[in-house]
């Protein structure tokens, strides 16, 4: 009787590492599927925003590591598209803004599209699924140009908005 307990769970013992050999199969090659397609797209600047930024060197070199991201064919190109976009982002928080865009607004959404590429760094240095991250991070991308195109279709004098007697 003894000798039926010991083969029944040397048994289980082989089939239970035989299960979880082939889970962590299945988990090393299940790399990030980075899929591009259900990134969403950029909003458009409107033409007067287009024209602001015309100028704007250090945000045209953002705004072209940004269209990388939807190239990204796997995990490495990823990190390497992010670290770019942080340097991208570190100059263009430095550079002279446009009279126009030189305002809290324009720069606390740069400070919300930074975090996000830090979390995505993040993710990445962990090995972490980005996803979530990288759509919350296009978000911000997006907010940051709609704030744009808000700011140069503003029509009230900034003396009517900063006066705070009426």
């Amino acid at each position: 009787m003894p000798k039926i307990y010991f083969f029944i769970s040397l048994a289980l013992l082989l089939g239970s590492c035989k299960e979880s050999a082939s889970e962590s199969v299945v988990g090393q090659t299940s790399d990030w599927n980075v899929m591009v397609e259900k990134f969403q797209k950029k909003i458009t600047l409107s033409p007067k925003a287009i024209e602001l930024v015309a100028e704007w060197k250090e945000y045209n070199e953002l705004e072209r590591s940004f269209d990388r991201l939807y190239t990204v064919e796997n995990a490495e190109d990823l990190i390497l598209v992010i670290e770019e976009l942080i340097e991208k982002q570190k100059l263009m928080e430095k550079s002279v803004y446009p009279k126009e865009l030189d305002m809290p607004q324009v720069k606390g959404r740069q400070k919300v599209f930074k975090t996000y590429l830090l979390k995505i760094k993040g993710n990445l240095a962990y090995r972490q699924d980005p996803q979530s991250s990288i759509k919350e991070m296009i978000d911000a991308f997006n907010i940051m140009r709609d704030q744009f195109n808000v700011v140069v279709n503003n029509t009230l004098p900034q003396d009517l908005i900063s006066n705070e007697e009426n």
